[in-house]
């Protein structure tokens, strides 16, 4: 089912492509990836920062909806932009690692802010995203604008169990000198002791 593993560009070639997914030549995403033309190209992003199970899970979840995987890992400088803080793995880093994922056949690191620019760029007909975005605004204006494009928005459930946050907060505790003292209490009511 899943096709040769890639990191490399196709953004030349799907250029060229029109509005609806196909290149000049008619080709779909996942022809233009060698793939038979009834294959599914699902696109999941996320900034894989400190990657842990939950990552995992997300990748894992979403290759079971598609036959091509493409993750896209967030950029350094729209990580800053969109979270206001930098990762604490660099975006070459944590490609090379998701990109060792058995689930991922291709990583794009996403350098833009508008997921349809990132369609227009890498082209794929399912996009994942998180049921915390599910009926929000957001949501929903994301969902209108890829139905435009014919790409469909498939909703994961939000999992809180690990968070790259929480892992944040962890190693930022431990590197305090007051780490050794009281625990501290997390947003979600966690605590974190040394």
């Amino acid at each position: 089912m899943a096709a040769e593993r890639t990191t490399t560009s196709l953004s030349e070639t799907i250029s060229e492509q029109d509005s609806h997914g196909h290149s000049g030549l008619g080709l779909s995403a996942a022809e233009l990836r060698g793939l038979p033309q009834d294959s599914v190209v699902g696109y999941a992003a996320g900034a894989f920062d400190l990657f842990h199970v939950g990552h995992l899970n997300i990748l894992r979840q979403a290759k079971r909806h598609c036959d091509y995987l493409i993750a896209g890992v967030v950029s350094d400088e729209m990580l800053e932009l969109t979270k206001g803080r930098a990762p604490v793995v660099p975006a070459a880093e944590r490609a090379e690692i998701v990109s060792h994922v058995k689930f991922v056949d291709e990583v794009h690191i996403e350098s833009v802010e508008d997921k349809l620019d990132t369609w227009a760029h890498v082209r794929f007909d399912l996009f994942f995203k998180g049921d915390d975005w599910k009926g929000t605004p957001r949501g929903r204006d994301l969902e209108e604008r890829f139905s435009e494009v014919g790409v469909e928005l498939v909703y994961f459930p939000y999992t809180v169990h690990t968070s790259s946050t929480r892992l944040r907060t962890a190693l930022d505790l431990l590197s305090t000198p007051q780490a050794s003292k009281a625990p501290q209490t997390l947003k979600d009511g966690s605590q974190v002791s040394s």
